[in-house]
C-alpha cells in the first residue's frame, strides 16, 4: 500500500497559493486495509475514507467508465491493481492531475508542471467531456488564477462547447450548479467564470438573460470594490429588469438573500438620482429597501451601488447621501409623536411626514 499527496494541494503548493483541503490517493490496498487502520467509510460505494485524526479524505485509486448521462452516470471500479497513472488519468485538468509522494517527489504523467508554467487550463484525456460539471469547473478555476494569468486551452474549450452541443448540462443538479456560481463568486477574477461559460454557450443554456446584457463587464469592475459574493452577483444581473433578475435567480436557485439584493438593486438603483433630489422619491427608496428597520439588503445595496462605479463605498457621494437620509429617518420617534396627542392612521401618517422632513434636512 502506497499514498500519494493528489490533486488541488499538489497544484497549490506548486504554485506557491494557499489551500486548506489535502487529499490523498491510496494504491494498493482494499477497503478493509483503511478500515482496519480506523478510518471511516465516506458513503457505502464510494472508495473514499476519513483519517481518524485529521479527518482529511484518502481515497482508494480508481477508474471511472461512463455508464449515463450527467456527472453521476459513472461505474466506479476500486481495486489494489488500479495504478496510481491510471487514478490520475480520470481528473478533468492536467494542473489537477499531479501526485507527490512521502519525500515531496513530483509524479507527473500528463504534463501538469509543464501546463502550470504555461499558465494553461488543459484538459488530461477525451474522457473530460464525460462529466458536464468540468465546464463549470474549469471556468472557476480560471476565475481563481485570472491573476496569476492563467487561459483555457483552445482545444479543452473547444470540448465544453462540445458537451454543451450535446445537451449535458441538462443533466446537472440546479443545486450544483448554484454551489460552483457561489464559489466562483468569492474568486478574485469572478467576472472570467461567467466569461468563460459564454465563450462555450454555457451561459446560455443556463442564465440566457445575462448573454443580452454587458453584466460581465459590470461585474469585472464591482469585484475590484467588494469581496461580498451576494453583491458581486447583484452587480452581475443590474442591468436586468427586476422582473428578469427573478426569474435568474430562480432558474439557478440562488439563495433568498442573493435574490433580495439582486433585485432590490436591479429595482431602485435606476431611481437613485432622482430619490436624492427629491425627499418623498428617496423615502419611498428607503422604504423599499426596508432600510428604517433592518440593515439588509440596504447595505448589500449601497455596497453593490459603489462598486458598480468603481468607487470605495465610504467615499461615494451618493452612499454617504443615502446613510444620512436613513439616520435621519430612523431618528424619528412614533413615541415622540404619540405623546402629541396623534394616534390611529392619522400616526403613520405623521411618522411618514416628519421622515420626509427629517431626509429634506439631511439631503
Amino acid at each position: 500500500m502506497k499514498i500519494f499527496k493528489v490533486g488541488g494541494a499538489v497544484r497549490d503548493t506548486l504554485l506557491g497559493y494557499p489551500h486548506v483541503e489535502t487529499d490523498w490517493v491510496v494504491v494498493g490496498a482494499t477497503p478493509s486495509d483503511l478500515l482496519d487502520q480506523g478510518f471511516a467509510q465516506v458513503g457505502k460505494d464510494f472508495p473514499v475514507f476519513l483519517h481518524p485524526k485529521t479527518k482529511e479524505e484518502y481515497a482508494l485509486a480508481r477508474t471511472e467508465r461512463k455508464s449515463g448521462r450527467g456527472y453521476h452516470g459513472f461505474e466506479i471500479h476500486a481495486h489494489p491493481s488500479v495504478t496510481l497513472e491510471e487514478d490520475l488519468e480520470r481528473r478533468d485538468l492536467t494542473i489537477n492531475a499531479m501526485a507527490m509522494d512521502d519525500d515531496g517527489r513530483i509524479i507527473d504523467p500528463y504534463g501538469g508542471q509543464a501546463d502550470l508554467e504555461r499558465r494553461l487550463l488543459r484538459h488530461v484525456s477525451p474522457h473530460f467531456v464525460e462529466d458536464p460539471l468540468r465546464i463549470l469547473r474549469v471556468a472557476r478555476f480560471a476565475a481563481r488564477y485570472k491573476h496569476l494569468g492563467f487561459n483555457v486551452a483552445p482545444e479543452t474549450l473547444s470540448l465544453m462547447k462540445d458537451i454543451v452541443a450535446q445537451g449535458e448540462l441538462a443533466h446537472l443538479s440546479i443545486e450544483r450548479i448554484w454551489v460552483e456560481t457561489e464559489r466562483a463568486l468569492a474568486e478574485q477574477g469572478a467576472d472570467v467564470y461567467f466569461a468563460i461559460l459564454k465563450a462555450c454557450g454555457a451561459l446560455a443554456a443556463l442564465m440566457p438573460a445575462l448573454t443580452l446584457t454587458n453584466g460581465i463587464d459590470s461585474l469585472a469592475i464591482a469585484c475590484c470594490h467588494t469581496e461580498r459574493a451576494d453583491c458581486r452577483w447583484a452587480a452581475l444581473l443590474s442591468a436586468l429588469t427586476s422582473e428578469k433578475a427573478d426569474k435568474t435567480c430562480d432558474a439557478i436557485k440562488a439563495p433568498k438573500l442573493f435574490k433580495a439584493l439582486a433585485h432590490s438593486v436591479c429595482e431602485y438603483r435606476p431611481q437613485t438620482k432622482n430619490a436624492l433630489r427629491d425627499p418623498a422619491r428617496c423615502f419611498d427608496l428607503l422604504k423599499g429597501l426596508d432600510a428604517m428597520r433592518r440593515d439588509e439588503p440596504f447595505e448589500g445595496f449601497v455596497n453593490t451601488l459603489a462598486a458598480l462605479e468603481g468607487i470605495a463605498t465610504d467615499v461615494h457621494p451618493s452612499v454617504s447621501m443615502l446613510r444620512a437620509a436613513r439616520e435621519a429617518a430612523k431618528g424619528v420617534s412614533a413615541a415622540d409623536i404619540g405623546e402629541e396627542g396623534v394616534t390611529g392612521p392619522a400616526l403613520g401618517a405623521a411618522i411618514k411626514e416628519r421622515q420626509i422632513t427629517a431626509i429634506a434636512a439631511a439631503l
